[in-house]
């Protein structure tokens, strides 16, 4: 099967499409054949030596989440062959990955696809959608609790606002100018331009600041300033925490798969709760370019390989 790996630390150009020997599943595990495979800023920590030097393997595979149909299932696993489902495979330095042909993951690492939703788009959820969740249950927010995500246009950030909707919550979106009628759309009450001075913007709103922060865009400090003495901060990001001051709780939140949450954010996708967006489209063949329109960034909407 042909697989999109990386042999080396360099840039996107490193990305390169190979044969490599099909997986099989061992016991609790399932093949996967993927009809889809988003790309994710963690792919580029990959090929870009973030998780350390690649010497001492052949190859590591690329991505994090998938969708497509279950291909065989090993010893113990009760699915049928045929079944749809996403994926969100977090292993790191693996051979093969969620961008290949075929992928096997274990059960806790995969649930049912959306029904009815195109595969192209379910495959980018799992990551996303999850992480945002994780976020939200850092943040002991209650209905008519306040909440600034920032970067909420982007994948993060979109899904926060919805789920925060989902519970309640007031949102405080912060994006650029021109995304400001697609997120009072996801559900955000107010909005705030990146071009504006953070705190003082949020706080012309919520004058006490708000309950709390989640910051999908990785701004640290500036967002620190936007949250009320005592309230909570939580990033996706442990390499720009601001410190604690105020009385402020500040946390770091990184998403892991588990079979329960992601067949919740399947099924909020699938009564559209949740919006997946994708981006360009590219076949496996060109991975490597795929990922270098990653790196180049200013999207709205997951890059997606499809085999």
């Amino acid at each position: 099967m042909r697989a999109a790996v990386v042999r080396k630390i360099g840039g996107p150009e490193a990305v390169e499409v190979v044969e490599v020997p099909l997986p099989e599943p061992g016991p609790f595990e399932v093949r996967v054949k993927v009809a889809a495979a988003a790309l994710n800023p963690a792919d580029a920590a990959v090929w870009g030596g973030f998780f350390g030097p690649l010497e001492e393997v052949e190859y590591v595979g690329l991505g994090l989440d998938a969708a497509g149909t279950i291909d065989a299932v090993g010893t113990g696993v009760l699915l049928e062959v045929g079944t749809p489902v996403i994926v969100y495979d977090a292993r790191v330095l693996r051979p093969t990955k969620t961008q290949a042909e075929y992928l096997v993951t274990d059960l806790n690492s995969l649930a049912p696809a959306p029904e009815g939703m195109d595969l192209t788009l379910a495959a980018t959820i799992p990551l996303n959608a999850t992480t945002a969740v994780q976020a939200l249950d850092h943040l002991p927010l209650r209905p008519r609790d306040t909440l600034l995500v920032t970067g909420a246009a982007g994948a993060v950030g979109g899904y926060a606002v919805e789920l925060a909707r989902t519970r309640g919550v007031r949102v405080v979106a912060q994006g650029r100018p021109e995304d400001e009628e697609f997120l009072r759309g996801l559900g955000a009450r107010w909005f705030v331009s990146r071009d504006e001075e953070l705190g003082e913007a949020v706080r012309r709103l919520v004058p006490k600041g708000v309950d709390g922060v989640l910051d999908a865009a990785a701004l640290g400090a500036p967002a620190m300033a936007a949250v009320r003495d005592g309230g909570v901060f939580v990033s996706v990001r442990v390499d720009v925490l601001p410190e604690p001051e105020r009385g402020v709780v500040v946390r770091h939140t990184s998403a892991g798969p588990e079979a329960t949450r992601l067949s919740y954010v399947s099924a909020l996708a699938e009564v559209g709760v949740l919006t997946p967006r994708v981006g360009p489209i590219f076949p496996l063949s060109q991975a490597a370019d795929a990922h270098a329109r990653l790196a180049a960034g200013g999207l709205r909407g997951r890059i997606v390989l499809v085999p």
